[in-house]
């Protein structure tokens, strides 16, 4: 067994701790989402998917799939999570 640990309760986490935690952080990830990026929100609400839907890993089947060309159709301005006047810089990659 390993010594030495980053985040030892994290690292040692029983499965179906860890289970629980990966629930909790996807529901408060995608309704972070739903509420601050019109781009998913509107896929979302296409799919019939809100916020109240996504409670675990469980209900990652409901999410809508996203391909590359959905994201480069609205990339870089329609996937801001802030209004433009926020934005201090912007980077991109080619891949």
């Amino acid at each position: 067994m390993c010594e030495h640990y980053y985040q030892k309760d994290m690292e040692t986490m029983p499965e179906d701790q860890i289970k629980d935690l990966q629930g909790k952080r996807l529901a408060a990830q995608f309704k972070w989402a739903y509420d601050n990026i019109e781009f998913y929100r509107n896929r979302c609400v296409e799919a019939g998917v809100g916020p109240g839907d996504v409670r675990g890993m469980q209900d990652l089947d409901k999410l809508p799939f996203m391909c590359k060309d959905d994201l480069r159709a609205t990339y870089p301005y329609g996937l801001f999570a802030v209004p433009l006047k926020d934005v201090v810089r912007l980077h991109a990659s080619s891949g």
